[in-house]
């Protein structure tokens, strides 16, 4: 473990992101900090060496910029390689997608120091970056499945039920390593094939556990680009099927005791249906009306527990 030198480490992890990752470089690079107290990790997981080295390049001679080639695909992993480099006692997620408002790395650090040594996770305001207008059946509700944050405008403790995300997430370096690090069973590997998520979140109860605590501050904020791809109603269900995926490895003995509410939650949805639509085809059609398809999305995810949980003919009852 390198010595602490520096006040905070803000790292980018990416893959294949290259014409994204610049702006978010250069936003984290640009902060109100002197450059002297804080350090730029890149982490990049992209499969070519040689293109990485190529792109690296642009950003040769920046002092406090370090840009490591990893081999060893998947976010969490890539995530922990940048802990483990950390020249700081803090260290600060921001996406590649993402750009970092000026005083974000400043408001972060000072969150860290106004609540002391017991405050081991903070995490910011994510604004959307509308790659495309927001479409009408997309409600406020499911803002958080393309990673948008807003808990207000204070800087707090968090409570029960609240949380903070892997897009603007800072924690000590000392906790995560304490907690056992980023768990790479959970976390984006690759492309897109897979939405498996719920890393930082697993991380987070794993650190509240152990009797840390989670601040947020709404001035270490960053925008967060959302691809069009991402604002369509197939993405959405996709989605909410992985989440469901991702918070039944995360915490299997929930899961499983919640599979009969989850069963009957999805026969609900089912039931209010058309006939001709109470079958898998009911969960893939189209919704014009934000709160449907907020309710459709939902039973996806409960019928994805359901059938994760073990559900047979003496559940339908």
């Amino acid at each position: 473990m390198a010595a602490h030198t520096r006040r905070i480490s803000a790292a980018i992890c990416t893959y294949e992101r290259y014409d994204l990752l610049p702006g978010a470089i250069e936003s984290a690079l640009k902060q109100s900090l002197p450059s002297d107290t804080y350090e730029v990790i890149v982490i990049d997981n992209s499969p070519d060496p040689e293109r990485s080295a190529r792109e690296s390049s642009a950003f040769a001679g920046r002092p406090n910029l370090t840009w490591l080639h990893e081999p060893r695909p998947g976010l969490s992993n890539a995530r922990n390689v940048a802990a483990r480099h950390a020249k700081a006692p803090i260290i600060a997620y921001l996406d590649d997608d993402a750009r970092a408002d000026a005083v974000w790395l400043e408001n972060i650090a000072g969150c860290f120091d106004e609540f002391g040594d017991s405050v081991k996770v903070v995490g910011g305001r994510i604004r959307p970056w509308w790659g495309a207008p927001r479409p009408d059946w997309l409600p406020d509700q499911m803002l958080g499945g393309i990673t948008v944050v807003d808990l207000g405008s204070k800087r707090r403790l968090l409570g029960e039920g609240e949380w903070v995300a892997g897009a603007n997430i800072a924690f000590r370096v000392a906790a995560l390593r304490h907690a056992g690090w980023f768990n790479t069973s959970l976390g984006r590997t690759g492309g897109g094939a897979s939405l498996l998520s719920a890393e930082e979140t697993a991380l987070t109860d794993r650190i509240k556990a152990q009797g840390g605590l989670v601040a947020y501050d709404p001035l270490g904020a960053v925008d967060h680009w959302v691809d069009p791809e991402r604002l369509t109603q197939r993405w959405f269900r996709r989605r909410a099927a992985w989440q469901a995926v991702s918070d039944y490895m995360n915490d299997p003995k929930a899961s499983m005791a919640r599979h009969g509410e989850a069963w009957l939650q999805t026969k609900s949805y089912l039931l209010s249906r058309n006939p001709a639509d109470r079958t898998m085809r009911g969960l893939a059609l189209r919704q014009a009306d934000a709160g449907d398809f907020h309710w459709q999305t939902s039973a996806i995810y409960n019928a994805v527990t359901a059938l994760l949980a073990g559900l047979d003919e003496q559940d339908d009852v």
